[in-house]
């Protein structure tokens, strides 16, 4: 795994992400295709609830400590308990943004981490420090193709126009 490109590509992400949700009007980050569906407001304080709950906080639990157990998380629930859709969208974008910071400073710090430590989790087997950093990068994708997708399905919305000369979806 080569893992300063991994480092690279999530510090890369920061500004893709700040670049597909800066200069946002309200209308724009609130709206949803359908009520259980998350807005971009929505997104944004996961993604920054994530990059410190749990991939920053458990990747770091791992490479230390990986016999004891994980904190508890439960990003769908947070969505509601931490009132997500009241929440100001440019500092949270912001705090997400520092965070992330944050976080690609302390993996580029890293002296001989142990990768290949891992926590048995009782749902999901041997998760290992290697696992944890190819999922968070992942994660990263899963969400700018959800941001993506909320774009286009806003554009499609509220443009009235067939949207199929630009290709297919």
């Amino acid at each position: 795994m080569n893992y300063s490109s991994i480092f690279q590509e999530l510090q890369r992400n920061r500004q893709a992400f700040l670049d597909l949700l800066s200069g946002m009007t309200k209308e724009e980050y609130l709206w949803k295709p359908e009520p259980a569906k998350w807005c971009l407001l929505e997104i944004i304080c996961h993604l920054y609830d994530e990059e410190r709950e749990d991939f920053r906080a458990r990747l770091k639990q791992v490479l230390e400590t990986p016999e004891l157990p994980f904190p508890p998380i439960d990003p769908q629930k947070w969505v509601l308990e931490r009132n997500y859709i009241e929440q100001d969208f440019e500092t949270m974008l912001n705090k997400f943004s520092e965070e992330r910071k944050q976080s690609v400073s302390w993996l580029k710090s890293l002296t001989s981490p142990k990768w290949k430590n891992a926590y048995i989790h009782p749902k999901f087997g041997a998760i290992s420090g290697n696992l944890l950093l190819s999922n968070w990068l992942e994660h990263d994708y899963l969400h700018c193709r959800q941001i993506l997708t909320l774009k286009h399905l806003y554009l499609k919305h509220h443009s009235g126009e067939n949207l199929a000369y630009a290709g297919n979806w």
